[in-house]
Order: C-alpha cells, then sequence, then structure tokens
C-alpha cells in the first residue's frame, strides 16, 4: 500500500514528559523535549475512505516509577506528566487533577465534546500489557477505557480502540441498550458483556485490569475476570459486523478495529470524554513482551 507520509516540526516545549531520562527509572526527570509529528495518509479502498495516521513522539518509561512486581506508575497523583489529549500536544483544560486522582470535569454535553475537553492519552503506544486502573463515577455518568488507539486525523480515539465501559449501570440509559448487557461496566462495549457484573455504584471506587497479550485480551473488574476475546481471529471480525462497528454500517471504523493496534499491533490507552463527571488513579502498566 502507498502512502503519502508529511513530517511537521512542532517547535513546542514542554516539562510534561521526556525523550530521554538517562536510564534512571527511581525518580520521574522532568526535561523539555520537541514533539515531532509524522502524518501517514492512507488512500480509500474499497468502501473504506481515505484517512490519516497521526505519529507523535513518545515518553520513554524510565522516565517513570517502576515496582517491585515490575508495574510503572503512569501517574503520580499530582501532575500530568506523561499525559496529553488525543490528537494534541497538552492536556484538555477539563481534565483536572483532585485529590490524588485525574478528574474529567463534566459539562453535561454527552459525547459532543467541548472545546476545553476532549479524550485524554498516555503518550506511549504498548503491545502486550498488563494495565490496572481505579475508576468512580458520578451519578449517571458514562466514560472509558480504550486501548490499542492509533490517533487519526479527524476522527474520535474510539475508531480504532476497543473500549472497556467506565459506567454507572443504574443510572445511565445506556446500560438497558446493547444486546445482554455488553454496554455496561467493563464490558467490550457493544460486543461482550462483563460477566459476573460486579461494578460497585456511583460514587465508589472501581478496578478495571485490561491484560493484551499475542492477541488475547482479558477484562477483569474488581478482582474478577469478566470477559475474554481473541484479537485479529475469524472471531473478531464476526463480532465486529454484529456491532455498530460494522463494515456496512461504519466501513473506516471496521477497517481500523479489525486491524487494531495497526501495523505493529501496538498503541495508546486512553481515558474518555463523555461529558460526565469521573475520576481515575492508581493506573499502572505491567509489560508483557
Amino acid at each position: 500500500m502507498k502512502t503519502n507520509v508529511s513530517l511537521i516540526i512542532a517547535a513546542l516545549f514542554f516539562t510534561a514528559a521526556v525523550s530521554s531520562c538517562g536510564g534512571g527509572a527511581s525518580k520521574p526527570v522532568q526535561k523539555e523535549y520537541v514533539i515531532t509529528t509524522t502524518e501517514v495518509t492512507v488512500p480509500s479502498k474499497d468502501s473504506v475512505p481515505e484517512y490519516t495516521i497521526v505519529d507523535k513522539t513518545q515518553v520513554e518509561l524510565a522516565c517513570f516509577l517502576q515496582d517491585k512486581e515490575g508495574y510503572y506508575e503512569l501517574f503520580d497523583g499530582k501532575t500530568f506528566y506523561g499525559w496529553r489529549g488525543y490528537l494534541r500536544d497538552d492536556v484538555p483544560k477539563r481534565w483536572i487533577i483532585e485529590d490524588g486522582a485525574i478528574k474529567f470535569s463534566g459539562s453535561g454535553g454527552g459525547e459532543a465534546q467541548e472545546k476545553d475537553g476532549g479524550d485524554l492519552i498516555f503518550a506511549r503506544k504498548f503491545k502486550n500489557f498488563e494495565l490496572s486502573i481505579d475508576w468512580k463515577v458520578s451519578k449517571g455518568a458514562n466514560s472509558g477505557i480504550l486501548y490499542l488507539a492509533q490517533e487519526i486525523k479527524g476522527q474520535p480515539i474510539y475508531i480504532s480502540a476497543p473500549e472497556s465501559q467506565v459506567l454507572d449501570n443504574a443510572n445511565h440509559p445506556d446500560a438497558k441498550l446493547g444486546v445482554d448487557g455488553n454496554r455496561q461496566s467493563s464490558s467490550l462495549y457493544d460486543m461482550i458483556s462483563a460477566n459476573p457484573q460486579n461494578a460497585n455504584p456511583f460514587g465508589e471506587w472501581n478496578n478495571t485490569t485490561i491484560t493484551v497479550f499475542k492477541g488475547t485480551v482479558i477484562h477483569a473488574q474488581n478482582g474478577k475476570t469478566v470477559l475474554e476475546y481473541h484479537l485479529w481471529t475469524p472471531q473478531w471480525t464476526e463480532m465486529l459486523q454484529a456491532s455498530k462497528f460494522s463494515k456496512a454500517k461504519w466501513p473506516l471504523a471496521f477497517e481500523l478495529l479489525n486491524n487494531c493496534g495497526g501495523a505493529d499491533r501496538e498503541g495508546y490507552f486512553g481515558l474518555q470524554d463523555h461529558g460526565d463527571d469521573v475520576w481515575y488513579k492508581n493506573i499502572k502498566i505491567k509489560i508483557l513482551d
């Protein structure tokens, strides 16, 4: 496949991340660095329209604390070190830090993201990993944890990324939509229901763990495995075809999700702005390569 590549050098300096930490992982070291952005345009084919993949400078894991079990601590409870908005070089203003947690301050606007909102990503791609995040929601709130995401110009994060749903099951209408609860908390959104459904109610903390290893994906919620599936298989394609991301309904989403992670089968994880108050903390990841 031929692609058109353009390199954009963004002369923007940040102290929120670092290109090199000199090999020291005992303490995060904040340094200025230059973000470079590469754009690769993929021509249209069949029913899939042309799209552009945006690739930005990534942060180094050596700049983050690693515990004795091998987990990197990706949020220090105080700063947005290593984080930025999806398709952005900064952190959208509606994402704040409150009581040691990352909070999205909801506008009540749902998925129609406000100018000062937008999804938040950790600025590093991962391939085989175990990701653990604590979260809680306000009454009636909706959010999500997305993984293996690519940055697709002009498109939402979920067009390329599977989503572990974050939801107030008792009060948000999405809990009753979909099929057999496949839009409830920790479900693979619109495809596989989390079973058992053991989420704590709004205002209480939950833990979601997402494991990705050579195509096998496991969601766990509050210490219990709730689903397992396998990427890049005929079964994965069948699930997409039965969802809102089918080839007929959304050709570009089907193309990207059917090949999620791109050529290298790796991508970002992100936290969704769905317009509601949601909190995340104790964010850590173990590399399984």
